[in-house]
C-alpha cells in the first residue's frame, strides 16, 4: 500500500488523502446518526443523547473544514486564496455585527472590508510574504485610528478602534495564513501544500475534539468557569498530548521529520486551543455563546465559531515553519 501511494503523483496523493478523510467522516457520521435513533427511556439516556448531539456538532465542524479545503485544493491556488478571502469577509462581518459601532466608524469599516482584506489576500496570492507579514500589524494598525480620527467622533474612541483592530487581526490576518501555507516552497515538496494545510487542521481539530470529549467523560469541574464550562487543564493537557502524537504520526505527509512534526503539531495545538479560549472570553463579554446569533443559544452556530482556533493557529504555525526551515 505504501509503495502504491509513493507511485502516485502529488495531486493523486492529495486526492487519495481527501478520499480517506471523507470516508472516515462518512462512517463516523453514519454511526452517530444511528445512535440518535435510539429511544430515550431514562434520564441517563437523555444525558447520553445530549452528549451525542454535542459530538455531532463537532462532526459538522469537521465536515465543513474538510469540504472547504477540498474545494480550495481542487480549484487551484488562486481560487483557494479567493475562497479563504470570502471566509475571512463573513467571519469579520460576524465579529463586527456583535461589536457596537458608530457613524464615525464607517470609514474604518469600509477600509477594513474593501481595502485591507483584498490587499492582504492579494499579497498572499502574489507571494509577497515579507510585506504580507507586516502589512496589517504595522500599516493598517496606524491607518485605522487615523481614519476614525478624521471622522471627528471621540466617544469611546479607543474602545471602538481596539475592537476593529482585533477583528482584523483574527478574521483577516489569521485566516490569510491558511492559503499562504499552500504557497510555501519546500525542497522536493512541490504540489503538496494541501498536505501541510491538512496537517495543521487535523492536529488542531484532534486536540479540540479530544479536549471536549474528555471533559465530558472525566466530569471534572471547569478550570475557568467564567469563560468556558468545557475547559479544564487535565483534558487540555491530554488533548495537547494526543494532538502532538498525531502530528508525529502524520510526519510522512509533511516535509518534517517525526520529531519536528511533533514540535510543530504542539505549537499549532497550543495556539489553536488558547485562541479558541480567547474567543470564548470575547463572546462572554458580549453576552452570547455563538457568533452567529445575538440571542444566547447552545452550540456553535456561527462561521467564526468554527474557524476561530484555525485563525489563531495558522499564523503561529506558518511563521514557526518559515523561521525554522528558512522557506
Amino acid at each position: 500500500m505504501n509503495q502504491f501511494l509513493r507511485s502516485l503523483t502529488p495531486g493523486q496523493q492529495v486526492g487519495a488523502l481527501f478520499l480517506i478523510v471523507f470516508g472516515l467522516l462518512a462512517v463516523i457520521s453514519t454511526v452517530a446518526f444511528l445512535l440518535t435513533l435510539r429511544k430515550n427511556v431514562d434520564a441517563d439516556d437523555e444525558a447520553r443523547h445530549e452528549k451525542l448531539e454535542d459530538f455531532r456538532k463537532l462532526l459538522g465542524t469537521s465536515w465543513l473544514m474538510a469540504v472547504l479545503f477540498w474545494m480550495g485544493w481542487t480549484a487551484g491556488e488562486t481560487a483557494a486564496t479567493v475562497l479563504f478571502a470570502l471566509i475571512s469577509f463573513f467571519a469579520l462581518r460576524e465579529f463586527i455585527t456583535l461589536s457596537p459601532t458608530r457613524r464615525g466608524d464607517h470609514r474604518s469599516l469600509v477600509l477594513a472590508f474593501f481595502v485591507v482584506l483584498p490587499i492582504q489576500f492579494w499579497l498572499v496570492g502574489t507571494e509577497h510574504f515579507d510585506l504580507f507579514t507586516v502589512f496589517i500589524p504595522v500599516y493598517v494598525f496606524f491607518a485605522i485610528p487615523v481614519a476614525s480620527a478624521l471622522a471627528g467622533d471621540t466617544q469611546r474612541f479607543l474602545e471602538r478602534n481596539a475592537k476593529l483592530q482585533w477583528g482584523i487581526v483574527v478574521c483577516i490576518y489569521g485566516m490569510s495564513h491558511v492559503p499562504a501555507l499552500l504557497l510555501l516552497d519546500f525542497p522536493h515538496y512541490a504540489g503538496k501544500g494541501a498536505f501541510l494545510v491538512f496537517f495543521l487542521v487535523f492536529v488542531v481539530q484532534t486536540c479540540m475534539v479530544v479536549q471536549h470529549l474528555l471533559t465530558r467523560r472525566l466530569e471534572r469541574p471547569p478550570s475557568l468557569p467564567a469563560i468556558s464550562r468545557s475547559f479544564n487543564w487535565t483534558s487540555w493537557s491530554l488533548g495537547m498530548l494526543l494532538g502532538s502524537v498525531v502530528g508525529g504520526l502524520l510526519s510522512f505527509i509533511t516535509p518534517f521529520k517525526p520529531g519536528q512534526a511533533v514540535a510543530m503539531a504542539f505549537i499549532a495545538c497550543v495556539a489553536g486551543s488558547m485562541g479558541h479560549l480567547v474567543m470564548k472570553a470575547l463572546k462572554r463579554d458580549r453576552g452570547i455563546t455563538s457568533w452567529g446569533k445575538r440571542v444566547s443559544v447552545t452550540g456553535a452556530n456561527g462561521l467564526l465559531d468554527r474557524v476561530d482556533a484555525l485563525c489563531f493557529a495558522a499564523p503561529i504555525f506558518f511563521h514557526s515553519v518559515r523561521w525554522y526551515f528558512g522557506v
